[in-house]
């Protein structure tokens, strides 16, 4: 849309400094995250999967060295039982298992490590490591009686803010990621307000004047789980923990790329490929290789 069609489309947006906007006419919106986690894991457990809550701290794996094309000597390890810390006890559980999906998010870098991923010579396939972290991430919830009305889509601005309405009563959630040097601690789940005032409402008030009064109610921290090497996911087995299978990285994209990675690692644990989508360039291998998938859109 050119700034006349969108400022004719929406009369709210301040279209200074737009020379294009993409506006999704179908298959694009957004949805409650929470609520599809849910139905999927009710989904679940009616189809017999258990879910046990816990923490795991260590793999027993068994070992065999083997030579490479070009000569190297890389050691395949195949895990056969995890310890699950269980809550509210000094226990642990061991879980015998044929296959490991390292799902853990924002963890998964430390529970790579667990399996022994990345304890290899730097520059080597065994040295290669999972570039999975926890990065800290706001939300906000304001609330401004003269803001956009029930047509408002999903917004994002040039400036990385973001914001959608939230129900009827004139609330709105959104933020914006930090920059590289801004980046939180993210030992705790503390909310900077001040983050807000500085970082994100200056520009929802500029693209949107009527923000300019708006009043925060609440906010939130979470965690993205952070792909370092080019903030996208990583799906498919590891090269040398040949029964480890990834669904990480996705930096948050996670729950919306969810239902088609999870059939992805079905086919590649069923079928020992990819079947429905072709999602080879975010194997593991990419890492040692080099060859990044860059993602440039993450708010």
């Amino acid at each position: 849309m050119s700034p006349e069609q969108l400022r004719n489309k929406f009369p709210w947006i301040n279209t200074e400094g737009v020379a294009l906007a993409s506006y999704g006419l179908e298959d694009e919106g957004w949805f409650d995250p929470w609520c599809l986690l849910q139905g999927l894991r009710r989904k679940v457990q009616s189809m017999g999967v258990l879910f046990c809550h816990g923490e795991v701290t260590r793999f027993i794996s068994s070992s065999n060295r083997m030579e490479t094309a070009s000569g190297e000597e890389v050691t395949l390890k195949r895990i056969h039982e995890v310890h699950v810390k269980m809550d509210r006890s000094l226990e642990y559980q061991p879980v015998e298992c044929a296959i490991v999906i390292n799902a853990a998010g924002a963890w998964s870098g430390q529970i790579a490590e667990l399996a022994g991923i990345g304890k290899g010579p730097p520059g080597t396939l065994q040295g290669t490591k999972l570039p999975v972290e926890p990065r800290k991430r706001y939300v906000y919830l304001w609330h401004c009686p003269q803001g956009p009305g029930l047509e408002t889509p999903f917004v994002i601005d040039s400036s990385g803010a973001y914001f959608r309405r939230e129900g009827l009563g004139n609330n709105y959630l959104g933020s914006c990621s930090p920059t590289e040097e801004e980046e939180p601690d993210p030992g705790n789940l503390e909310v900077d307000h001040g983050f807000f005032q500085d970082k994100v409402w200056p520009h929802l008030a500029q693209r949107v004047p009527a923000f300019e009064t708006l009043k925060v109610r609440s906010a939130w921290a979470g965690y993205y789980d952070y792909n370092t090497f080019d903030q996208n996911g990583v799906v498919g087995p590891h090269p040398l923990v040949v029964n480890m299978y990834f669904a990480t990285g996705f930096s948050g994209h996670g729950l919306q790329q969810a239902p088609a990675v999870g059939r992805a690692v079905a086919e590649m644990v069923l079928e020992g490929s990819f079947q429905t989508i072709d999602l080879n360039p975010f194997l593991f291998s990419r890492f040692y290789l080099g060859e990044k998938v860059q993602e440039h859109n993450i708010i």
